[in-house]
């Protein structure tokens, strides 16, 4: 499995207590850094990516050094506008619906809240995602 080490301490706390939040979301390794699943949909994914050797993550979002990423699912016109604001969004190098995001030290926590409850709405079962405001 992948190395969870690679994302700090404490973007992984922020990013649990979000998904703690979220109805039987669960935590795991993934092939590099962490995700969060719904039944068996990842609705979001946090790594280190380093400059020349993520491939298509470091393509996609610039990267000169390494820099802790996240993908997320999002709606057409959501994805978007994200993308089309720029930093720290980024088209993802895969899925039509999939969101980039470099996580920096001034990281809106609040609104990657909003932006990971709707990736969860997205991808969980209806029952599920009526649970979540």
């Amino acid at each position: 499995m992948g190395d969870r080490a690679d994302v700090p301490a404490d973007v992984l706390a922020e990013l649990r207590g979000i998904c703690a939040r979220l109805p039987e979301s669960r935590e795991e390794a993934a092939w590099v850094g962490t995700r969060w699943r719904v039944r068996a949909r990842t609705f979001v994914h946090v790594f280190t990516a380093h400059p020349g050797q993520d491939g298509a993550y470091s393509r996609a979002s610039e990267l000169t050094e390494p820099t802790v990423v996240m993908t997320f699912r999002a709606q057409p016109e959501e994805l978007a506008a994200l993308v089309e604001g720029g930093e720290p969004f980024f088209r993802a190098a895969w899925g039509h619906d999939v969101v980039g995001m470099t996580v920096g030290p001034d990281v809106d926590w609040a609104e990657v809240g909003e932006l990971l409850a709707e990736s969860y709405r997205k991808l969980a079962p209806k029952k599920l995602a009526r649970l979540v405001d």
